[in-house]
């Protein structure tokens, strides 16, 4: 409840709820995270967690409560708002001529990435190929990747944008264990290095490994 939130957290969820005639896609649930702290939603599939990240990547609005970011209702048309919160909510486009280490370098020039150094295109791009282990596919084309391949290479896209919150909609999709232990490792270092994220998901793997804060959808609401 309000009383129960920190002002000053960088996400702020009042009782927000979801409602579509007599259908209840969100029924009302209340979390804060701080940078740094990662909010885990769980839940069976109808709970609400993936209408709940589209209300904090400004994609919806609630029908009752509030969400907040940095103090202020989420609006995708806001160029501040797209610069501080990168959405993986399914796969992002991809466009089939440009391999997938082109597709990094022209998503980092678009959020304004200097030419050189750290953190220009040719940096970014390697850096989270070697993170996420598939440095080797830098050179293949969307339609030569398997569906793994593909989760992976959407993630990758994602943390190329600069952001302050990562929203991310089940990214152990379409992995295996091993593959899931990466993603949960480099999401944890992310974290680690002040990052605020909050992921909804179904492995337990990735609960473990990077929650400061879990908020059950389904005990929510028994």
């Amino acid at each position: 409840m309000a009383s129960d939130l920190h002002s000053s957290s960088l996400v702020i969820v009042d009782e927000a709820a979801v409602t579509r005639g007599a259908d209840a896609l969100l029924r009302p649930c209340s979390a804060s995270v701080d940078p740094g702290g990662a909010l885990v939603i769980t839940g069976g599939n109808g709970s609400g967690k993936t209408t709940l990240l589209t209300l904090l990547c400004g994609l919806s609005t609630p029908t009752a409560g509030t969400v907040l970011i940095d103090g202020r209702a989420p609006d995708e048309r806001s160029p501040a708002f797209r610069s501080a919160v990168a959405g993986m909510l399914g796969l992002p486009p991809l466009a089939r001529d440009l391999t997938v280490e082109e597709q990094l370098r022209l998503v980092t020039v678009s959020w304004g990435a200097p030419a050189a150094g750290p953190s220009g295109p040719h940096a970014v791009a390697h850096r989270l190929l070697d993170r996420l282990q598939i440095a080797h596919l830098a050179d293949r084309f969307p339609h030569e990747l398997s569906s793994g391949q593909l989760q992976l290479t959407g993630l990758a896209l994602t943390l190329a944008r600069p952001s302050h919150l990562l929203v991310l909609d089940e990214p152990e999709q379409r992995l295996d264990t091993e593959r899931r232990g990466v993603v949960a490792g480099l999401l944890r270092e992310l974290r680690d290095e002040g990052r605020a994220l909050v992921v909804a998901t179904h492995s337990p793997q990735i609960v473990d490994a990077l929650a400061t804060e879990v908020l059950d959808l389904d005990a929510a609401h028994p």
